[in-house]
């Protein structure tokens, strides 16, 4: 007969470092503060938002874990490399790699430029290929690790000038399903969240973003939006024991929204 199944255990990331991109606001500081609360000690990654990335900072480590705040422009393959040395290099490891930083260029398929593809693909796809061909070997040597990249509905839906984002968003949700095939056999298990419409300050880049808004509320079973702590809720869960055989999947988190209850 073959062993029984491991029982999950009290669900504390106690002495775990978790990286999570973007982190300085939005779902990537929600993420970030709720490793936190759970024991893990947390790299805040920015770009741009020095200030709010300090601010993140200091609500971690009033969790009594601690915080190291490193600026890293994730497209950039050698950037992307470095800010995970760095990590290992302040806290002995990386346990937790999410993949959380975003960007892209609102235009119709026809108009986008080369450039504007290329930018948003590199931020949204290739920093995931690259941070987690620079985490796994740590996560190898520690016999465990969790890679968590978040998408959109851009993936699978086609929503107007999103193209190179929604395109960017699909690779990423593939380049997952690759990396749990190769990882889970080392004890590093890869998934994918992909979360309706959530409020944070990336939709001031939308156009129609209150009507966006207003139909997203309208049309969701729920009868409300996600938030950027619910999209956290389940990265914890995915970092748990009892999460272990979901590999290498993408999970809806939206409500129902995509269900397209009312359209």
């Amino acid at each position: 007969m073959p062993p029984p199944a491991p029982q999950p255990r009290a669900e504390t990331l106690a002495g775990k470092t978790a990286l999570v991109t973007g982190s300085a606001r939005g779902i990537g500081r929600a993420i970030a503060l709720a490793l936190a609360a759970r024991g893990c000690n947390v790299v805040v990654n920015y770009f741009r938002h020095r200030a709010e990335a300090d601010a993140t900072a200091q609500a971690i480590e009033a969790l009594g874990v601690h915080a190291l705040v490193i600026k890293a422009h994730v497209g950039d393959e050698a950037a992307m490399r470095a800010l995970v040395d760095a990590a290992v290099a302040h806290f002995g490891g990386v346990d937790i790699f999410v993949a959380n930083a975003a960007s892209g260029v609102q235009r119709s398929v026809l108009e986008l430029e080369t450039r504007a593809w290329d930018w948003t693909l590199d931020i949204n796809t290739r920093s995931i290929l690259v941070g987690a061909q620079t985490v796994a070997p740590h996560m190898q040597a520690r016999g465990w690790g969790r890679i968590i990249a978040i998408s959109s509905l851009g993936s699978q839906r086609v929503y107007a000038d999103y193209a190179a984002v929604g395109v960017s968003k699909a690779a990423v949700e593939a380049l997952v399903r690759y990396l749990a095939v190769e990882l889970a056999p080392v004890g590093i298990i890869c998934n994918c969240i992909n979360p309706g419409l959530v409020r944070t300050d990336a939709l001031d880049h939308f156009p129609r973003k209150d009507a966006m808004l207003a139909h997203a509320e309208a049309n969701t079973p729920t009868g409300r939006l996600v938030t950027p702590e619910d999209v956290a809720g389940l990265v914890l869960w995915l970092c748990t024991d009892a999460a272990a055989q979901i590999v290498g999947q993408t999970i809806q988190m939206d409500g129902g929204y995509a269900l397209g209850v009312g359209r």
